[in-house]
């Protein structure tokens, strides 16, 4: 049986307040059993938490600070992080965390302490990173080549970078590249980028809501909608679906070998 695994969704969001508990079971119609759900602030976590319990068989939570939520109070916030984490032991991942220069590049400093202090969190639980990057990749870079060989792992949330970008990624033992929805589009390079990428270097996600694939672009994203994305990459990497859903489905459960068993 085909099965898929949403590796990033934000299923628990306001976006879904109306058909959340449909938009799962149409996630799981369309072969998708395991959702991994990435915290976005403090403030998401009770929802996301809720999420997890109302699906524990399905959902799976992450937790950590975005880069785009710092507040003045992130220390603080980082404390109150941690001891969620350190009390309670269904969380997957430690993610979305990162950096993003797109919107603000005034606080890059303050950007680069909290990522690595997160990074410090998944070296001590071995938990895997879910890493976001946006106008930050000379920096992001720079952050991972300091902890180069420590045994972290993880993935690089929305991968739409080159092929020098794919490279040095990829340098990083442990570390995969989330492909979504950006694949499928028209103008989109990284078809080509993917033709130097393995297969076993990829996970699926959708990010939902956001970015959703081809023929469903400009519509809310959700989770039913991975195997859009399979089917394209089947063209890319000249296979069946089934195949990209069994390798990319293996890599998630390496990559997060919790939601496998719990």
């Amino acid at each position: 049986m085909i099965e898929f695994v949403d590796t990033h969704t934000h299923v628990f969001t306001s976006e879904f307040d109306v058909d959340r508990v449909d938009a799962v079971q149409r996630a799981l119609e369309a072969g998708v059993r395991t959702l991994c759900l990435p915290a976005i602030n403090e403030d998401t976590l009770p929802s996301l938490m809720a999420m997890c319990d109302a699906f524990p068989d399905i959902c799976r939570p992450m937790i950590g600070l975005h880069p785009t939520e710092l507040g003045e109070d992130y220390d603080n916030v980082l404390n109150r992080l941690y001891a969620l984490l350190k009390n309670d032991d269904r969380f997957v991942a430690i993610g979305e965390v990162g950096l993003d220069y797109y919107w603000d590049d005034t606080k890059k400093k303050e950007q680069i302490d909290i990522l690595q202090r997160q990074i410090e969190w998944a070296l001590e639980t071995g938990l895997p990173l879910a890493i976001h990057s946006r106008s930050a990749f000379d920096d992001l870079y720079a952050v991972m080549d300091k902890y180069r060989g420590r045994g972290l792992s993880g993935v690089f949330h929305c991968f739409s970078g080159t092929d020098d970008e794919a490279r040095k990624l990829l340098s990083f033992d442990g570390f995969y590249l989330g492909i979504g929805g950006v694949a499928t589009y028209k103008k989109s390079t990284l078809p080509g980028v993917l033709e130097n990428v393995p297969l076993e270097r990829i996970v699926l996600e959708t990010d939902s809501p956001y970015l959703a694939p081809v023929p469903k672009r400009g519509k809310r994203n959700e989770s039913s909608y991975i195997p859009y994305i399979a089917d394209f990459l089947s063209t890319v990497y000249h296979c069946s679906i089934e195949h990209i859903a069994a390798v990319t489905t293996a890599n998630a459960r390496r990559l997060f070998p919790k939601i496998a068993c719990l």
